[in-house]
């Protein structure tokens, strides 16, 4: 009786062990972005650092988008040289600031090229709207089907 259920407990302790699956740079990068979203989005609400938000500029992360380097080097700067010494200290900035930094260094050193870049587009970072950029031989279909 010992013996089944210690080779019961055994065989369910490796099927929760082989779900446990370890993060590849992808996954953290995307997971990541959506920790800095969260918390900008937090920073953007909470009362104590609405007036820090007003010069954070607008940013939408999407790790498949080839403008993401740039947008968040630029989004890091600016966190990095916050005029306002107060929200420089503050824990949420100061997260926030960490968040980034790790992210920029994980797309642009860690995942050098484990990533793939679906769009290059520029303006949905900055507005969140994914306008469809057509290759030619995908628009002359279009054109034809009509």
């Amino acid at each position: 009786m010992r013996l089944g259920l210690a080779a019961l407990a055994c065989f369910f302790s490796f099927v929760w062990l082989s779900e446990c699956a370890p993060p590849t740079c992808y996954s953290r990068a995307l997971g990541l972005s959506k920790e800095v979203m969260s918390l900008l989005d937090k920073i953007h609400t909470y009362h104590r650092t609405i007036k820090c938000a007003k010069i954070l500029p607008t940013i939408f992360l999407d790790v498949h988008n080839s403008c993401v380097t740039t947008k968040l080097r630029d989004f890091l700067y600016v966190v990095l040289n916050h005029p306002d010494q107060y929200c420089r200290e503050r824990p949420r900035m100061v997260l926030l600031k960490r968040k980034v930094q790790n992210l920029h260094t994980i797309i642009t050193r860690v995942c050098y090229r484990d990533l793939v870049f679906f769009t290059d587009d520029c303006e949905a970072i900055d507005t969140g709207h994914s306008s469809p950029h057509y290759a030619e031989d995908r628009l002359q279909l279009l054109q034809e089907e009509r």
